[in-house]
């Protein structure tokens, strides 16, 4: 089994950052114009989310290419290592 790429060790992490960048421009945004700071806090809270359950959701639509179909037979096809039985009583 091969280890996977860095990129694709820091994937779900770009997801948090662009969330986080998203949601930290909304709530300086609200907090400029309202200058309630609980209102700001509570539009960060709730655009983090959606913008993360989003880009979720769109990478879940992605198709995977030609490799990644590849990958994914070579891991369904690999055996599963199993522990051995405890015998005893």
């Amino acid at each position: 089994m091969s280890t996977p790429t860095l990129r694709d060790r820091l994937k779900p992490v770009e997801l948090l950052i662009v969330s986080a960048l998203l949601s930290i421009f909304t709530g300086l945004v609200v907090l400029m114009s309202s200058r309630d700071l609980i209102l700001s806090s509570i539009s960060f809270g709730i655009v983090f989310i959606v913008c993360l359950v989003a880009m979720a959701m769109f990478v879940l639509a992605i198709k995977p290419n030609k490799n990644e179909l590849l990958d994914i037979e070579e891991q369904n096809h690999e055996p599963e290592k199993t522990a051995p039985e405890k015998t005893g009583h």
